[in-house]
């Protein structure tokens, strides 16, 4: 019975040690990544629309390289008005395509009340570009 309990535990200990053995992931580096701000050079998308109904915008940008991928839209203020700017990710490892191309990007928007909104994207430091649509029932 106690030959039978070693003979056991040392191949549950040679199973162990050969899956840990096993595993390759010690060659992947961990990919990184900055992201930076972006400013909008031109958005296009009605100018109409009616409550609950989902409207789509297309908001070009040019990235500091080629390389940048567009990540998020977050808030930002200018002052005191309030407005969206444009996140985009950039690789941590040199870019060999150092040419950015304008990239466009879907912004969506659905008003849940009638009225006027006015939709502003950061343009540059200190000035937004104001898209104007107005909502009605």
């Amino acid at each position: 019975m106690k030959n039978f309990r070693l003979k056991s535990v040392l191949v549950a200990l040679f199973v162990l040690t050969s899956l840990v053995s096993c595993n390759n992931d010690d060659d992947e580096s961990p990919v990184t990544e900055t992201a930076k701000i972006a400013f909008v050079t031109e958005v296009k998308g009605p100018a109409t629309g009616k409550v609950n109904v989902e409207l789509s915008y297309d908001v070009t940008f040019v990235p500091e390289t080629a390389c940048g991928v567009f990540s998020k839209f977050s808030d930002v203020t200018i002052g005191s008005v309030k407005g969206l700017q444009v996140e985009v990710k950039y690789p941590s490892d040199v870019c060999t395509q150092q040419v950015p191309a304008p990239k466009t990007v879907v912004y969506k928007f659905k008003p849940t009340t009638k009225g006027t909104y006015e939709i502003k994207f950061k343009k540059s430091a200190t000035v937004f570009i104001t898209q104007t649509v107005v909502i009605s029932e």
